[in-house]
Order: structure tokens, then sequence, then C-alpha cells
């Protein structure tokens, strides 16, 4: 089930980004992911709409979106390859008209996991959101005409 996160499940969604960014973000050094903790929590959670995947009553994975961009996708790495990725962007196209995502070139899980299910790249920038040397992939994805229609009415 997905339903919008609150801030009293913050930290627990911050736990779920380190063990996420353990699992799949590798290039990153110790250091980084240590500097970005304070940073997620205290900021980019405040900057975003966060929607939350549920399973008996535990959150497992969730997503933050801002515009028109996901910003972030994160799941428990005991739950990936289970379809709760899959349900959270389509839960991000369908519901919330999102349709782009910024991932990390070395992220070659993220860029698979997106291009698996229909995004494209659309462009690359040398440096990540914050300056450091980590290129980010643009990647984009049509709506459906029924999304289309949705979104017109």
């Amino acid at each position: 089930m997905i339903i919008k996160a609150t801030q009293q499940d913050h930290s627990t969604l911050l736990e779920i980004w380190e063990k996420s960014v353990r699992a799949t973000h590798d290039f990153l050094p110790e250091a980084m992911i240590h500097q970005l903790k304070p940073l997620i929590m205290n900021e980019y959670f405040h900057h975003v709409q966060l929607n939350k995947y549920m399973i008996d009553q535990q959150i497992v994975g969730f997503l933050g979106t801002s515009d028109d961009n996901i910003e972030m996708l994160f799941i428990l790495p005991e739950y990936r390859r289970s379809g709760i990725g899959q349900a959270l962007v389509n839960f991000a196209i369908q519901q919330l008209h999102v349709y782009k995502v910024d991932v990390n070139e070395q992220n070659i899980q993220a860029v698979n996991f997106y291009k698996k299910i229909g995004f494209q790249t659309i462009g690359r920038s040398e440096l990540d959101g914050q300056g450091n040397p980590y290129p980010l992939l643009h990647l984009h994805t049509t709506p459906t005409k029924e999304e289309n229609q949705s979104s017109s009415l």
C-alpha cells in the first residue's frame, strides 16, 4: 500500500535511504554517505513530496517527488526485485504525473531498472546536484494516452 509519509516517518525513511545506498551506491565513499545523511534528514525530505510503501504496517520503501521529477526512490535491500520500486514509479507517473528522473550514471542497477520500465536517456551532466564528480543521467518516460487524458481532466 502506498500512502503519504509524514514527518514522523523521516527517521525510518533515513534508515531505508542509508541501507539502500549502501546496497546500490558502491561508488560513494563512506565520508560522502555521512555528509549526505543530515542533508537528507534536515533539507531534502522537506523539499519533496514523500510517499511510503507499507507492508504489514512496516515502511519498506519510499518515493520523493518534486514538480515533475522523481528525486528519491529507495527500497530496503531485502525487498528489492519484488515490484515495490515499479509500484512506486507507477504511482508517480499515474497519480502525480511525474515523468523524469536523474540517476547516478555509476548506479547501473538504477539505470537498468528505469530503462527496463520505459525511461530513456535525454541528457547527461558531469556533476551531481551537489557539484560532486558523480555524473547524472537525465531520464524521461512518455505518459500513456490514458495518463494524458486523466491529467487533462
